[in-house]
């Protein structure tokens, strides 16, 4: 296929700035959603154990739309797929805040988890033709604008719950902002991306050993991503016994360093290469989660997370520039199979911690997560990056 083809008129450029957006929506989206938690926690009266259990809808989508958005990125092209999961999510969104029940609740959460996954495949899919018309490293600076997403969402829920506004019209208005920019920015995206072909395809496709060695690479580097996000306040309370103020501060500091380094990885990566700084990436996440354990004052924990932010920053995005790159698959399914091995680790690490924490200590399993950091780095030594 040749670049005018995949193109279309626009500049490269063009196309870079459309799919930088389309992951700053996307991530605007689901932080939207996160900020609110609290406060439809309240409202439907949930513990804090019934919360955990609803909270398994989002997953309870999100598994088999992985496998069906790579065959329908493949049939339909990922910016048709891709406007069809933004317009889903959005809707979803809006579902979250008018449920007034779990049993409205919980159906939307499902939906919500199935259109996030649509959109995720089908924009990665996208970055993927867009990294190959620049010929170099960038993938890592669009998963940097999903990081500066979640801080803009954070603050627009913080400002939404200090004024008052009920979780129903906040999130209709996030909608309505998400499908304005989704609809604008549309006819930027590459109207042909590498999952693009004319050939049939089967519904599913076993992974080859290149890309299961990727999908164990974002398994371990996932387990270590979300432990941070569920456990990072937990470990601060309980463990650094941090003052209430600064509970937060751990997530903070990791989140921080995790968006900085999406945006200095693609540099590096041309430097370097994507196996070193995967490799490095591993390092940097067991150094600072075992600084954590061992020096669990506040000063030495937060340098700790800020170290597990830095190396947690570059790999997923890594693993995906190379699995779009794959020779046996289309890149949209060759994104899924990896998504769907790497995502059962960002699924199972949380709850592997509660029961370790339940059965010693938070410090011993945070002890354990760092291991996963070292299997990142070693992994990444032998397979194919």
């Amino acid at each position: 296929m040749s670049t005018a083809t995949l193109t279309g008129h626009a500049t490269p450029r063009t196309h870079r700035l459309a799919v930088a957006a389309w992951f700053f929506l996307q991530g605007l989206i689901f932080a939207s959603w996160a900020s609110r938690i609290p406060t439809i926690q309240q409202r439907m009266g949930f513990s804090d154990a019934t919360l955990g259990l609803v909270l398994l809808s989002l997953p309870a989508g999100q598994l088999p739309s992985l496998p069906l958005s790579g065959w329908l990125i493949h049939k339909y092209g990922s910016r048709r797929t891709g406007i069809a999961g933004a317009v889903v999510y959005s809707l979803a969104l809006v579902g979250l805040g008018w449920a007034q029940a779990p049993w409205q609740l919980i159906p939307c959460m499902v939906v919500f988890g199935f259109a996030s996954n649509l959109m995720n495949i089908s924009i990665n899919t996208q970055a993927v033709g867009v990294e190959e018309l620049y010929e170099r490293p960038i993938m890592a600076s669009f998963h940097g604008m999903w990081s500066l997403a979640g801080f803009a969402g954070a603050a627009l829920g913080t400002g939404m719950i200090a004024a008052g506004v009920m979780p129903e019209y906040h999130f209709l208005l996030v909608a309505v902002l998400i499908l304005m920019g989704a609809v604008l920015t549309y006819a930027s995206l590459l109207p042909h991306s590498p999952a693009d072909s004319t050939a049939e395809q089967p519904f599913f496709v076993l992974p080859d050993r290149t890309l299961l060695g990727l999908g164990a690479i974002a398994f371990c580097a996932l387990i270590c991503e979300g432990a941070m996000f569920d456990w990072s306040g937990v470990y601060f309370k309980k463990v650094v016994q941090a003052d209430k103020g600064w509970v937060g501060a751990g997530y903070t500091a990791f989140m921080s360093t995790m968006a900085l380094g999406r945006f200095g990885a693609d540099w590096l990566t041309s430097r370097l290469g994507a196996k070193w700084v995967i490799q490095l990436s591993g390092l940097l996440t067991a150094a600072g989660l075992l600084t954590a354990v061992l020096l669990p004052a506040l000063p030495t924990a937060l340098l700790g997370f800020m170290l597990v932010g830095f190396g947690t920053s570059s790999v997923v995005p890594l693993v995906f520039s190379a699995a779009g790159k794959s020779t046996v698959m289309p890149a949209g399914m060759a994104l899924a199979a990896v998504s769907t091995i790497g995502f059962l680790g960002f699924l199972v690490g949380p709850p592997v911690i509660g029961l370790v924490a339940g059965a010693t200590s938070l410090r011993l399993s945070f002890s354990l997560i760092a291991l996963m950091g070292l299997c990142v780095a070693a992994v990444a030594s032998k397979a194919r990056v």
